[in-house]
């Protein structure tokens, strides 16, 4: 198989090949570090790359390069640096949870994906591993948390990687760089042992992919609770990936075109939105635009993630300094992460209390939308991915509070369905006028996950995107 050919399949039409035997595992294996070694030094997506072992493990995923990001995954023997000067060198002693489901899924790890410093932030940018670029425009941000993982996945070097989402991770890269960004229900997989949750429940893993059916498929790999877990929701009974190509039914679907914080909209992404709701119509949905109204402010809102954000944080660097045994300064910490730290330090336990009051009310809220309509459509983002460079001007200036607003400010229309714990996807359905993938974000009512890869399913026929190219992709490097 020659590079072009490779980066022309998707993880389920690759793990087919090697099924069929027409390709085997290792011959993949090789094709995805060449390349790594041909697109990586143009995007800085891969911090660390290595030769996989032998892979037993079977499933639709079987034999599918794939990569890891560098935080909130372990895999026995690999470094695992969060993004941060404190963690440098840092080596995990034991595979996840996750990590194991990855392996006995037949995935073929190659490496390890950028994040920013703990992924307090929705670009891609540490002084660690430095900024990591759009394919579409080396220029541009490819979003953050999971950057990398969208960035080496949209320039072909593997057709799935994995990612997180604690506010919006998986679903800002995948509007960025023009994939697909599922955001499952709370409860899908399990962050342990190192973890009972994240973020009181906001955090959750899975990945970013070129096509719904491989997302389905990852999902379907990740189901399901490990000892101890604290949360479990079950799957449908022929799991994810029979889902597509599955009619979803007319749906009550409700446009909410405006961000909670009342942020105007890019003209390119309004009209996109608008383009895709009369498309919903055309396939039979009803579409009517609604408030979806969250009962409390926004700036209360972000006061609320705030205090769980950083207050969670604080732990998470101790423990790190500890392993390290290094201090918590500006020789270890960029300046926002050190305000986020400091602020988590100073939030109390009624402070943390309350914050989980919050909680419980979105989630209410959020689950009186879907007793009116079945989805919710929104932009992914309300703008086109910014240059490099600007998303943290003035960051030294910040305190904890106020940095949680910027993240929130660049991605307003996400961190709620983290906060809920409902499902949400991404999907690359418009392109601006400058050339740049457009993300309209779908959510549904809590397990609804399996209707939403339906939907997906639908529009991924309907609106193709496979045709698209970014300017930096295998066999043609910048």
């Amino acid at each position: 198989m020659k590079l072009n050919e490779y980066a022309e399949h998707d993880g389920i039409g690759l793990a087919q090949l090697v099924a069929s035997g027409a390709v085997h595992a290792r011959e993949l294996a090789s094709l995805a570090t060449e390349a790594i070694q041909q697109i990586n030094p143009s995007i800085n997506a891969i911090i660390e790359h290595w030769t996989p072992t032998a892979t037993t493990g079977s499933g639709p995923l079987a034999g599918v390069p794939f990569l890891i990001k560098d935080l909130a995954i372990t895999a026995t023997g690999r470094r695992n640096e969060l993004g941060s000067r404190l963690a440098q060198g840092l080596v995990a002693e034991n595979d996840s949870s996750l990590m194991q489901r990855f392996n006995t899924a037949g995935l073929i790890t190659l490496g390890r994906t950028t994040t920013p410093e703990m992924a307090f932030s929705t670009e891609t940018d540490s002084l660690l591993q430095g900024p990591t670029r759009n394919p579409w425009n080396p220029q541009l941000s490819s979003g953050g948390s999971s950057g990398g993982a969208g960035a080496a996945v949209a320039a072909g070097i593997v057709p799935i990687a994995h990612a997180t989402d604690a506010a919006g991770s998986i679903r800002v890269p995948a509007a960025f760089n023009g994939l697909v960004g599922l955001k499952p229900t709370r409860g899908r997989s399990s962050h342990g042992p190192m973890m009972d949750e994240v973020f009181a429940g906001f955090g959750v893993q899975l990945g970013l992919s070129r096509t719904v059916r491989d997302s389905a498929a990852l999902m379907d790999v990740v189901q399901g609770c490990a000892p101890g877990d604290p949360y479990y929701t079950a799957a449908p009974a022929e799991g994810f990936l029979a889902q597509v190509g599955r009619d979803p039914g007319r749906l009550r679907i409700g446009l909410l075109d405006t961000p909670w914080n009342g942020a105007s909209i890019d003209p390119d992404i309004a009209d996109a939105t608008a383009r895709v709701a009369r498309e919903l119509e055309s396939l039979g949905d009803q579409v009517e635009t609604v408030r979806a109204p969250l009962d409390l402010s926004w700036d209360a809102f972000v006061e609320a993630n705030a205090h769980i954000w950083c207050a969670s944080l604080v732990r998470w660097i101790d423990h790190l300094a500890a392993a390290t045994r290094r201090p918590v300064d500006r020789s270890t910490l960029e300046p926002a992460t050190l305000a986020c730290y400091a602020f988590g330090q100073q939030s109390r336990g009624t402070d943390f209390a309350a914050a989980l009051e919050v909680r419980n009310s979105i989630a209410r809220q959020v689950a009186a939308w879907f007793e009116e309509i079945d989805v919710l459509l929104t932009p992914t983002l309300p703008r086109l991915p910014q240059t490099l460079g600007t998303y943290n001007h003035n960051a030294e200036t910040m305190n904890g509070r106020q940095w949680t607003a910027r993240v929130f400010e660049h991605s307003p229309f996400t961190p709620v369905f983290n906060v809920a714990g409902t499902p949400a996807i991404s999907l690359p359905l418009g392109m601006s006028g400058s050339g740049l993938p457009i993300g309209l974000q779908f959510a549904a009512r809590f397990g609804a996950d399996d209707l939403l890869l339906r939907l997906a399913g639908q529009l991924e026929q309907a609106l193709p995107w496979q045709h698209r190219r970014p300017l930096i992709r295998v066999g043609n490097p910048y």
